[in-house]
């Protein structure tokens, strides 16, 4: 193994990761708000919109993210939406993990003792404040484990954006190997990056889930 080419490539690696740490974190985090709106709607909205939401889900779910990207980046321009590759990249993770997102909300909504909502109805809360101190609180605990997992999942999308030219970890990674030919040393740099990053993010939701459930049994 030649660790000198890693030496040379460095700082565009690095440059590259933080590219892909972007890219996973504002795309989680829009998919992760979006989701919540779908499943917030999906809840409380009224039949037809509970269609169109539902269709939504099945669409993008039932089609894979590299076609997903494609149509945006590349059928994008025949609508007028014409985004450059990072915007649409970020947009194509948020669309792609939104409807995920969605499921794992329902479901944990789903988990929330229906008697705890019924009491804070009983002594008067507005269904915003029951949603705000009763639903999200509870449904997070439940689903703060799948929203952990697909959150992951979600660093290892991020490889697809390569495709329409997103500099993220991938395509520098891809650069390095067709200058060099040294694919062995570029994708053990790419497993250790993403491995890092995932450890990172398991930790973070571990720990996340341990503050959480501390809060809500002081709060009882």
């Amino acid at each position: 193994m030649d660790f000198g080419v890693l030496q040379q490539y460095g700082p565009l690696l690095l440059r590259g990761f933080a590219t892909t740490v972007f890219c996973w974190l504002v795309g989680t985090l829009l998919g992760m708000a979006l989701g919540l709106l779908i499943a917030l709607a999906q809840r409380y909205g009224g039949r037809p919109l509970r269609w169109i939401l539902q269709a939504y889900i099945e669409v993008i779910r039932g089609t894979p993210f590299l076609v997903q990207l494609f149509v945006l980046y590349y059928g994008g321009p025949l609508i007028g939406l014409r985004l450059d590759a990072v915007p649409a990249g970020l947009l194509g993770l948020t669309i792609y993990g939104s409807p995920y997102f969605a499921e794992i909300f329902r479901s944990g909504f789903t988990a929330v003792p229906v008697g705890q909502i019924e009491a804070a109805r009983a002594i008067g809360m507005a269904e915003p404040v029951v949603i705000r101190r009763i639903l999200l609180p509870l449904g997070l605990v439940s689903a703060l484990p799948a929203l952990v997992n697909f959150s992951i999942i979600l660093t290892k999308e991020t490889v697809i954006l390569s495709i329409i030219t997103v500099p993220e970890l991938m395509y520098q990674v891809s650069r390095m190997s067709t200058e060099t030919f040294r694919y062995l040393e570029a994708n053990l740099v790419l497993a250790l990056f993403f491995w890092g990053l995932v450890e990172a993010i398991s930790r973070l939701g571990r720990r996340l889930e341990r503050r959480i459930t501390k809060h809500l049994v002081e709060r009882v």
